[in-house]
């Protein structure tokens, strides 16, 4: 049975595509949600790009001699209209009349009462809308499409039951057969003996061989920085294995991850000189004022936002050094072999072989991350760090951030590969804050 689905603004400045994946069924734009989306029309931000996308896909689906008020076909089997409302519906309620929100949702009022041959349902991506679209006994649902669905991230390293032999073998010749295994690609393994529970293996999982096969993480750590748990040693090999490509570290603040990728990157750019440049870039999202309020130049505007990484950076050469001997990571800041800079300078850029660090890729949109990871020359390796739990941006989630969705579309390729890390490792005190606030 066909439906009728009307669009908040909202869903159509995160997917402008969103007209097209709605199957055969009956697409609706309020003609307010136009209205909204034209005053983010000039902005230079992902949602002022998705503004002027959207326009132009409407303005290429007017008919040459018909309106988009009136039902026209999509390339999809469906039909989309813009619908015009004479009046603005009673709700019955003390609800503000001037908000553009209501009267979205004043028109998919509008259409469920004219309509009642087809369900209508009410799709956005505002919590709060959703709520009161309840209230008034309008159905409304999330917008789903780029949403990671029912997938466990915490899964990042697998226990397997072995056998005693097995083990043993494993540990002699550094590779353990597991044919008809369901693992996905580069996932962490810990290889347990049926007999002896204490008696473990750390191993990744070679999709291509069907094998779990050894870490190969230094004894003495990266950079002087070695791995605290499971999770940061399974990390670190994929990090320092230049066939996977695409590595996500998922987790929560203290747990390590932008201090292992820029240690693996370190050790690959300028010890082991696989890649020209550690390119390090980061989201501006503010959680007050915005970067022209800070005073300086762009550099010194910029300094806030990237002091993290630099804190880092600080803490691998002091961790690794003798007291006095000099070491710093700014010589390699000032000939270009590291680089650190806002994501705002990458979009149209080419980055042929080079290790690219995407830090709190959380707040970027499915379409940001693709926008990146597209970028990447023959012979790039991109990491992508974040807590999909801790996001700035208002308008993706936990499940519809790039970095969430990248891991789970990925998961099955050879390439690719994602890590959670799980355990604090920041400090006792960070740990405790991060599990009890």
């Amino acid at each position: 049975m066909k439906k009728n689905y009307v669009l908040d603004a909202n869903v159509l400045l995160h997917d402008p595509n969103a007209v097209f994946k709605f199957e055969d069924n009956n697409v609706i734009i309020p003609i307010y949600a136009i209205e909204e989306i034209d005053k983010f029309k000039r902005e230079s931000t992902e949602r002022g790009r998705n503004a002027r996308t959207i326009a132009r896909i409407l303005d290429e689906l007017r008919p040459p001699k018909g309106t988009l008020s009136q039902p026209v076909p999509t390339k999809n089997g469906g039909t989309l209209c813009i619908a015009l409302s004479k009046k603005r519906h009673e709700l019955g309620v003390g609800l503000e009349s001037g908000s553009l929100d209501h009267a979205i949702l004043q028109t998919a009022i509008a259409i469920r009462d004219t309509d009642g041959a087809c369900p209508t349902v009410f799709v956005t991506m505002d919590t709060n809308l959703r709520i009161r679209a309840d209230a008034l006994g309008v159905t409304s649902q999330n917008y789903e499409n780029p949403r990671v669905q029912d997938f466990d991230f915490e899964e990042s390293v697998v226990e397997l039951q072995v056998k005693p032999a097995q083990i043993d073998k494993f540990f002699e010749d550094g590779k353990l057969d597991l044919p008809d295994s369901a693992i996905y690609p580069n996932a962490g393994l810990l290889l347990r003996s049926e007999r002896a529970q204490n008696h473990t293996a750390l191993a990744r999982f070679d999709g291509r061989q069907s094998q779990a096969v050894a870490l190969h993480v230094p004894r003495e750590g990266v950079m002087g920085i070695r791995p605290r748990n499971k999770e940061q040693s399974v990390a670190l090999d994929m990090l320092l294995d230049d066939s996977v490509r695409l590595v996500a570290l998922l987790g929560k603040a203290g747990t390590g991850k932008t201090l292992v990728a820029l240690a693996a990157g370190l050790q690959c750019t300028t010890t082991n000189h696989n890649y020209s440049r550690l390119l390090v870039s980061r989201p501006i999202m503010p959680l007050g004022r915005d970067l022209g309020f800070l005073p300086g130049d762009v550099e010194q505007k910029l300094n806030p936002w990237m002091q993290p990484i630099f804190d880092n950076l600080e803490f691998i050469f002091s961790s690794g050094s003798k007291k006095g001997d000099g070491r710093s990571y700014l010589p390699l800041i000032e000939s270009g072999i590291i680089q650190v800079e806002p994501l705002t300078y990458i979009r149209g850029r080419s980055l042929p072989s080079q290790y690219l660090i995407v830090d709190e890729a959380q707040n970027l949109t499915p379409h940001e991350v693709k926008t990146i990871i597209t970028r990447s020359g023959e012979g790039t390796k991109v990491v992508l760090t974040g807590d999909p739990h801790q996001i700035d941006n208002p308008y993706v989630d936990h499940a519809s951030n790039g970095l969430s969705v990248v891991a789970e579309r990925f998961m099955s390729e050879s390439i690719a590969g994602h890590v959670a890390l799980v355990k604090g490792e920041r400090s006792e005190l960070a740990e405790l804050a991060a599990n009890l606030l």
